[in-house]
Parts: structure tokens; C-alpha cells; sequence
């Protein structure tokens, strides 16, 4: 597995971002690929052993395409210049809180929670929260969690979703329209022999978030 590979093909992508490139470096990109299909099937082993969701999964359900969908973006490079992979009950299109791994020269990280759900899904992480807030806050207040990861990220609502009013206790939460942590990772990180370990041991921090959101998916 050579992720220095891998970062150095997505260095030149960056660089020369059209299809005339990439069919001259199609090599290059399966090599890159094949790296990434490679770490996520020991990821998926691994994740595995403490969480058994994952544990069925292939890299093919897991890994997003190089390709960009440039039909309604007035940026029209045909190629993501990163390459990822989302590990979750039911592959990436599950639906489900997960596990993310971002590999991009300079602004990798690990990541999870859940990005953009379902309005449906939505609600129900809504009401998980105002049932049992203090597990949620317990779970965020735990120190590995607020080392590695800092706080709840992701896009809000300007005002309260329907139903709740502003001086709800949890308002701040009800907000959020995507509920997720990040871990940024150096390329130098990302170059050692121990760094899918060290991925692990992220995703394990935020096994318990994602717990949280799933059990409420579910319910």
C-alpha cells in the first residue's frame, strides 16, 4: 500500500485536471485506487471487531468515484481532486452515521457522523436528542472525543426547525443540518506505516456518536 503514491497522483490531478491527463496516467490512477481499496478493506476489518455493522461491508460499497457530477456545477474539471471512503451499515448510500477517511494533499482528516441526512432521518435524530440530551452531551464531553475532534460540526438552520421554539435547552442542536466530526491528518501522518491503526482508534472515539444517531435511525 503507497499512500505517498496516492498523494502524489492526487498532487498532479490537482495540477493538470482533465480527461487527456488522466488517460495518459491511467496507471498511475489504479495504482492510487487499488491503495485505497486496500486500506479500506483493512479498515473495514478492522471496524469490524467493534462495531459489527461494518463488518459485512465490501470497499465497493464504500468507496466514492473519482468522477465529478458537473451537470448543474459552473465548475466543470471533470475529476474530485481527493479520493474517499465512508464506511457505514449499508455501504455509503446507506443512509446511516459512518466513518469517513479523506485522503487530499494538505487537507486530509478522518471524519464521521452523519453529513446531509434525509429530512426523515433528520427529525428522528431531532427527537433522539430532546429525549436523551445528557447521553448526547455525555458522549461529546468525553475527553479522547474533545481531543481529537473538538465539537459538533456541520451546516445549521438560521432559526429553530419547525416545531421547536427558540428557548428550547437543545436549540443549538435542533439547528444543525448535518451533524459531524473531523480530524485533520497531515500528509506526514498519512505516510507512516502505523497510520491505518491510528485511523482505527479515531473511528473508535466516535463509535459512540455514531451509536447514538443509528439507534435513533432504527428506531
Amino acid at each position: 500500500m503507497d499512500i505517498q503514491q496516492l498523494l502524489t497522483f492526487l498532487q498532479q490531478l490537482q495540477e493538470n485536471n482533465n480527461k487527456s491527463w488522466m488517460n495518459m496516467h491511467k496507471a498511475a490512477y489504479q495504482q492510487a485506487r487499488h491503495t485505497l481499496i486496500t486500506a479500506t478493506d483493512s479498515l473495514i476489518k478492522g471496524l469490524g471487531e467493534f462495531d459489527p455493522d461494518i463488518a459485512q461491508l465490501t470497499p465497493q460499497h464504500c468507496i466514492f468515484r473519482i468522477n465529478r457530477d458537473i451537470r448543474f456545477s459552473k465548475d466543470k474539471t471533470p475529476y474530485k481532486t481527493n479520493m474517499g471512503t465512508y464506511l457505514a451499515k449499508g455501504g455509503r448510500h446507506g443512509g446511516y452515521a459512518g466513518y469517513y477517511l479523506h485522503i487530499e494533499p494538505a487537507r486530509s482528516f478522518i471524519g464521521g457522523g452523519l453529513y446531509q441526512p434525509e429530512s426523515a432521518v433528520l427529525q428522528r435524530i431531532r427527537q433522539e436528542i430532546d429525549y436523551n440530551a445528557d447521553t448526547l452531551y455525555h458522549i461529546l464531553a468525553a475527553p479522547l472525543f474533545k481531543k481529537l475532534f473538538g465539537e459538533l460540526r456541520g451546516e445549521k438552520l438560521q432559526r429553530p426547525p419547525q416545531g421547536y421554539q427558540t428557548d428550547h435547552p437543545q436549540i443549538e442542536l435542533f439547528k444543525f443540518k448535518s451533524l459531524t466530526v473531523m480530524h485533520h491528518v497531515k500528509d506526514s501522518t498519512l505516510v507512516r506505516a502505523n497510520f491505518l491503526n491510528y485511523t482505527l482508534e479515531v473511528f473508535q472515539a466516535m463509535l459512540p456518536l455514531n451509536q447514538f444517531f443509528n439507534a435513533a435511525i432504527d428506531d
